[in-house]
Order: structure tokens, then sequence, then C-alpha cells
């Protein structure tokens, strides 16, 4: 594991300035842009510092590590599932996060749906767009997604409160954030997560409302 930064928590509020000032350039208000700091993977020594100057929103992208993470250090944290999910994951999911980035597939819509009714808790769900189309990652492809989202609607009884990617690494971000930001706008969800640490200044000039930083909070993972 890569040693964290020497003051992380130096690092977070240079990452929360940087929001202010994209956010401020582009006349939107910074408070507007929610920072999800992504602390997979990362050692408990770099994380904790984040924590203790105040900020309360976290990114994980397993369920296990997550759970084994932040077990009773949960009071008053917002926790994003950021990362697949597999639907035999579902319980657990639902259970513990309050945010789960990456509903991208009937059958895991269904996994949720039912665990939602049975266990009376509705986390916030954003849907997954593979905006780049690449076979390797999840989410759904951006022409089969305002049907995705009304078959979750209709069918599922869940009501998507906005859509996230992840472009390319190769390709400019900029056309992909906008095609997000276009198919939330016809489908009326009103949340975009998209950037994190080498283009979060970007998506927010696009629209988003949350971006998930890693590495510029917490330091480079091995």
């Amino acid at each position: 594991m890569a040693p964290p930064p020497s003051d992380p928590a130096e690092s977070y509020r240079a990452v929360v300035a940087r929001i202010a000032r994209a956010a401020q350039a582009c006349g939107r208000d910074p408070s507007e842009v929610t920072l999800v700091a992504v602390s997979k993977q990362q050692p408990w020594e770099a994380v904790a510092p984040v924590l203790a100057a105040g900020h309360r929103v976290f990114g994980e992208n397993r369920v296990q590590e997550a759970m084994s993470r932040w077990e009773g250090r949960t009071d008053s944290l917002t926790l994003h599932l950021i990362g697949p999910l597999q639907s035999n994951k579902a319980r657990e999911a639902v259970s513990f996060f309050d945010v789960i980035e990456s509903l991208d597939r009937e059958k895991l819509a269904r996994a949720l749906a039912e665990e939602i009714q049975r266990q009376a808790r509705r986390p916030r769900l954003y849907m997954q767009v593979n905006t780049g189309e690449e076979p390797q990652k999840a989410g759904v492809l951006p022409a089969d997604a305002d049907a995705f989202i009304e078959n979750c609607r209709k069918t599922y009884g869940l009501e998507p409160e906005g859509l996230m990617c992840i472009p390319p690494v190769d390709e400019p971000p900029g056309p992909h954030f906008a095609l997000l930001a276009k198919i939330a706008a016809r489908n009326g969800l009103a949340k975009l997560s998209m950037g994190m640490s080498g283009d979060f200044e970007t998506a927010i000039a696009f629209g988003a409302t949350s971006v998930r930083v890693g590495s510029a909070v917490f330091g480079d993972r091995s």
C-alpha cells in the first residue's frame, strides 16, 4: 500500500478550495457540489485525518471492505457505494450504504427493489451509464438508458435520483459529461455524479453535483 500523503487533511482542504473555484468560475454556488472522498483501498491512517477535519461523505467500491472499515463509525456519515455491485450483495448494500451509484442492469434493479421493500430502508440510487461503451466497464449503454430508467420506475418502483459515469481514460472527459447531463435532463434527473481526481473541475463545469475524489485527497493507492 502506498504511504498516505504527509497531511491528508491539508490535501482535503486544497481539494475543497479547488471545487469552490471551479464552481465559481462557471457561475455556480460551491454548495451545489458534494465532495465524495473516495476512501477505497486507503489505509485508515490516511482516512482518519480527513474525517477529523470534518468531512462526512465517503465513497467505497467494495461492500465487504466498506463494512470492515466503517462498521461502528457511520454516525453522521454519508457512505456512497461507487463500485460495481453484484446482485447477491444487494442485502448488505441496502442495509449499509446511504447512496448506491452503480445501478446498471435489470437483475440488480430487481434485487435492490426486493431488499428495499424487505428492509424498509431506501438508499438513494444513481444509475451508472457507460458513456464510452467500453466492454470491460460496468454501466448501461447510453442508447439503453432511457428505457432502463423507465423500467426501474414502472416495474420495480425505484426512483434513481441521478446518473453516474466514468469516462474512458484516453479520451477528453467533457463530451462524456455532456452526454450524461443530456440523458439526465430528458429523464428529469437532477443529480450528476461525475469527475474524479484528474477531471473534477471539468465535471463541475458540465454540471456535476458530486465529484468522486480519491488520490488528490488521500494520495495514490499502490
